[in-house]
């Protein structure tokens, strides 16, 4: 599996759940891998985990911090797999200026959106339905202990605001 493969699930899956429902995108995900064999899970892993890694930047914390109002260490994990959740352009433009999704998040609920722990292990699933086993170590480099970029106090609403001012702008403002 390739990385347009890859995009390819996740956008297909994103369209096919009501609403843009993170848990149905999820099932969708786990039932459409389930169809692969587990080498093309494996591969489907390698892309998610290395974007989850990729997406662990202060700018997307405090980016999640704005949107959600807030977020735990944990949340912001769940705010990855939801990053990734919504497909490639807006991941790719997140992961390179946080502040873009003020301009590629077209509707945003913080009820709703935001948290997509379950997409997360979708592929860890479909693996071990295919396989009975767990998945084995997928050989991504684990990412950094502390999110990469310039750190900041995330409750610090003037240092949120000069960080990330269209996001803060439109969803705090």
């Amino acid at each position: 599996m390739d990385e347009t493969e890859f995009w390819a699930l996740i956008d297909s899956t994103r369209a096919a759940a009501a609403d843009g429902d993170p848990e149905e995108q999820a099932d969708l995900l786990v039932e459409r891998l389930t169809r692969l064999d587990p080498d093309a899970v494996m591969f489907f892993a390698r892309h998610f985990e290395s974007r989850y890694n990729r997406a662990s930047q202060w700018d997307l914390w405090a980016a999640a911090w704005i949107l959600l109002d807030g977020v735990s260490d944990d949340a912001f994990d769940a705010f990855r797999c939801w990053l990734i959740g919504q497909g490639r352009e807006v991941f790719e433009s997140a992961a390179h200026e946080a502040d873009s999704l003020a301009d590629v998040l077209e509707g945003f609920d913080e009820e709703l959106d935001g948290d997509a722990e379950d997409l997360g292990y979708a592929a860890d699933e479909a693996y071990e339905q295919l396989t009975g086993t767990v998945m084995p170590d997928l050989g991504v480099p684990e990412a950094p202990e502390d999110p990469t970029g310039m750190p900041l106090d995330l409750e610090d609403e003037a240092a949120l605001a000069e960080r990330l001012p269209k996001l803060w702008d439109r969803f705090r403002g």
